[in-house]
């Protein structure tokens, strides 16, 4: 569905990924691993267009993603729930649901993707009123995750969703993953947590220094061995 071909991006003169060649398959859940300044990050903002890649091309469903605009990713089917959260923290959460489905060709469904993420995430319903900036991590986190399934997407792309959450929260945030993934959604899983991330992937690639390093089913991966690659020149 997704493929990244010999790409180099960065900031600037700073490059960050050096000829990075990956595959994404439809209805899989892939997880990235690595340690801090991977480029797991810059990975998926060259992917959404964010950053221009100085080499190389991104493919979506065999098609050169070169000439597409950030804005133009939606109506692709493709969806990036960054890090951070980052919703609309003076909207309440119904309003940053709205937001998602900005589109104009998912305005239609809105009502229906409504209802639908506050079946996912029930907490959300119960406060739907409340502004976004006064909610807990874990909140803000699914909020931000709801936000972007509102523009119904065949791809998602999620950076570090349990960053800062407790283990509790991080239980949930999982689990709305695995049955998005049984849903048929494709995902791409930025992660730190690799026991979570391993568990309810489908492929494991680990990028240290700009470059994949690992590419295994996760079913063959050894967390140890994935854990001394994290420090290994």
């Amino acid at each position: 569905m997704l493929e990244v071909r010999q790409l180099r991006a960065g900031y600037g003169a700073i490059n960050v990924l050096w000829d990075v060649n990956l595959d994404f398959v439809a209805g899989q859940l892939t997880t990235i691993v690595g340690p801090n300044g991977a480029g797991k990050s810059t990975l998926l903002k060259a992917i959404m267009g964010l950053i221009k890649p100085s080499a190389g091309e991104v493919l979506l469903s065999g098609s050169s993603l070169a000439s597409r605009n950030t804005w133009d990713m939606p109506d692709m089917g493709v969806a990036l729930i960054p890090e951070g959260r980052m919703v609309f923290r003076d909207m309440n959460i119904e309003e940053n649901l709205i937001m998602g489905a900005f589109p104009k060709t998912k305005r239609a469904a809105m009502g229906h993707n409504i209802e639908r993420a506050y079946t996912l995430f029930p907490k959300l319903k119960e406060r739907r009123r409340q502004m976004a900036g006064s909610l807990s991590g874990g909140e803000a986190q699914m909020l931000a995750i709801a936000r972007g399934l509102m523009a119904e997407p065949r791809l998602l792309l999620i950076d570090e969703p349990s960053l800062g959450l407790s283990p509790l929260i991080v239980q949930e945030i999982f689990a709305i993953l695995q049955k998005l993934k049984e849903d048929g959604v494709t995902i791409v899983l930025v992660e730190q947590n690799t026991h979570m991330a391993v568990k309810v992937a489908d492929r494991v690639f680990m990028m240290r220094s700009g470059k994949v390093v690992l590419d295994q089913p996760a079913a063959n991966v050894d967390l140890a061995t994935l854990h001394d690659m994290y420090f290994s020149l």
